[in-house]
């Protein structure tokens, strides 16, 4: 069984709050828009990191972090990117792959609403975790965390930080 936080969309903010959710992960997925590399490498010095680059990612970035990042964990297949879309509305750039190579989870960021739905067109379960960080028009940053075991999400939480600073 693996602990997952799920983040995304911190636009160069991490705080204690979320430091303190990143230490009872045993990984931590950042789903783009990182902004500065700091919120990254602080991740990085607590828990082991999955993460992809956003639109607003600069080239440091983009060298350390993937556009896709496939893989699996616990017999699960996860596909995680920054622009997305959602069921019924997929980006044109990944729709056809995502019907030929559908994982278990489908992560995206980008759009500052927390959103978990499940797409029973392709028997998947889409999670976009919000938004961590202070920049844009969210109201309260967002995370979730979920435990992966056995081919299987068990436990999924949403976490609640705070208002937007």
């Amino acid at each position: 069984m693996k602990k997952i936080l799920l983040i995304s969309d911190t636009h160069s903010f991490i705080d204690a709050q979320i430091l303190k959710f990143v230490k009872q992960a045993d990984e931590v997925w950042h789903a783009g828009d990182i902004g500065d590399l700091k919120v990254t490498d602080a991740i990085k010095e607590l828990k082991p990191l999955r993460a992809v680059f956003g639109n607003i990612d600069d080239q440091y970035a983009r060298a350390e972090f993937p556009l896709d990042a496939k893989y699996e964990v616990e017999n699960v297949r996860i596909w995680m990117t920054h622009i997305g879309g959602y069921p019924n509305n997929y980006n044109r750039r990944i729709r056809e792959e995502l019907k030929t190579d559908t994982p278990t989870i489908f992560i995206s960021g980008h759009s500052h609403i927390l959103k978990v739905q499940y797409d029973k067109k392709l028997n998947l379960l889409h999670l976009n975790p919000g938004a961590a960080g202070n920049h844009g028009f969210h109201k309260v940053r967002t995370m979730l965390r979920f435990e992966l075991s056995e081919g299987s999400v068990k436990n999924l939480e949403i976490i609640e930080l705070a208002q937007r600073g």
